[in-house]
């Protein structure tokens, strides 16, 4: 089978860089590519939240043949400016 055959029809797939990133680093991110503090209010865990939330993107990379290439520091960066 071929890449045209193996994406007929709708797919998803996770896109991410393999690297994790926590809630506090990507306001961090954020912070630094803005320039602005951020003001942050921590309290206890809400019933619902998740330990852990991945994005595996294997699928994307042996499909489609897609790798990130950036960093969440170029993804705020390029978020912010397209404000």
């Amino acid at each position: 089978m071929n890449k045209q055959e193996e994406l007929k029809g709708w797919h998803s797939f996770n896109l991410g860089t393999g690297n994790g990133t926590t809630v506090l680093e990507l306001v961090a991110a954020f912070e630094e590519v803005s320039g602005l503090t951020i003001k942050k209010i921590m309290g206890p865990r809400r019933p619902g939240d998740v330990d852990q939330l991945l994005a595996i993107a294997d699928k994307a990379n042996t499909v489609l043949e897609w790798k990130t290439e950036l960093s969440i520091i170029d993804m705020c960066r390029d978020s912010w400016n397209f404000v």
